[in-house]
């Protein structure tokens, strides 16, 4: 029998990410490496992800990322951190955060499986809710409550620089006054905690809209998720995955979306894929990025509020 430590080196991690579920639109993300751009009619996304102990695609990525050296950071085992510009009104109780897949899973899932994500919603997400025994499974919470870090940015115009974000540690907060009064304007707290509770309630999420061209920056990541050796490690329960990974079962996809029409903003794809297949493929590398994402070009048709009478 091959052990799961060497069956987990035998396999490597790759990330990619779209503005849609189609792998074909998707682009690999250099993880601890540069922000890419991913953008359709709908958003413009700057995304960045960072992995500790990281040894997948593209070849020669950082292992690690000075993310994790952060004293916020130095027990979290990955990020997936993004900016997001909306180009049409989203109401804050629509737009959800978490997994989904294409295909059932409810043959995979271990023993104890209710019990642990019983433990997630009590003491890391309240709002999680899903069915994962479903054809098309799902855990997803309400975004406004679930990511780690907030952080409210200021109306873009297009001559604007598509913001990057592999340099920038994102706190909760606001980037300026005018995103600061956005905040006080529907009583959002300046804590983390403060937030995620204050958007626990329903009600407030469906006060809240993200506004078309305003800059919206969020964090998530944990310590319970290891991709060093494919592991789940939460308290009292700790799941190796790569017993149940075959070629039907090997992603773990994150998706924006907004429930109540369906449409996805960004998703997230994490791969396990074999070595000596994927050693043949060309990954790309992030060497030869360019810094900038270039220009924003595109803003918001001006609202009857953002005239002076």
């Amino acid at each position: 029998m091959v052990s799961q430590d060497t069956d987990a080196h035998k396999h490597r991690l790759k990330v990619t990410a779209g503005a849609g579920y189609d792998p074909k639109t998707h682009q690999v993300v250099p993880v601890n490496g540069e922000t890419v751009r991913i953008e359709n009619e709908h958003a413009i996304v700057s995304l960045c992800v960072k992995i500790k102990d990281y040894t997948g695609y593209p070849e020669n990525s950082p292992s690690t990322s000075p993310y994790f050296d952060h004293p916020m950071h130095t027990k979290d085992l990955y990020s997936i951190c993004f900016s997001i510009i909306f180009k049409e009104p989203v109401n804050g109780n629509n737009l959800f955060f978490g997994n989904d897949f294409d295909h059932p899973i409810r043959d995979m899932l271990p023993p104890g499986f209710n019990a642990a994500l019983r433990l997630v919603k009590w003491t890391l997400d309240p709002g999680l809710d899903g069915d994962v025994y479903a054809d098309r499974p799902y855990l997803y919470s309400p975004a406004l409550a679930s990511w780690d870090q907030f952080r409210i940015g200021d109306k873009m115009q297009k001559s604007d620089d598509v913001p990057t974000l592999h340099d920038e540690i994102v706190e909760e907060g606001s980037y300026s006054e005018d995103s600061a009064n956005v905040r006080r304007q529907f009583n959002i707290p300046e804590t983390v905690e403060g937030r995620r509770k204050h958007f626990q309630d329903e009600a407030n999420r469906k006060e809240f809209n993200f506004e078309p061209g305003r800059m919206y920056v969020a964090d998530f990541g944990n310590p319970y998720l290891a991709f060093d050796d494919f592991s789940i490690r939460l308290p009292g329960f700790h799941l190796q995955i790569m017993k149940y990974v075959d070629q039907k079962n090997h992603e773990l996809r994150y998706t924006l979306k907004d429930v109540s029409t369906g449409r996805v903003y960004l998703a997230v794809v994490f791969s396990v894929v074999l070595h000596e297949m994927e050693d043949k493929k060309d990954h790309g590398g992030s060497e030869q990025r360019n810094e900038s994402l270039g220009k924003l070009g595109w803003q918001p048709e001006p609202s009857p509020n953002d005239v002076e009478g």
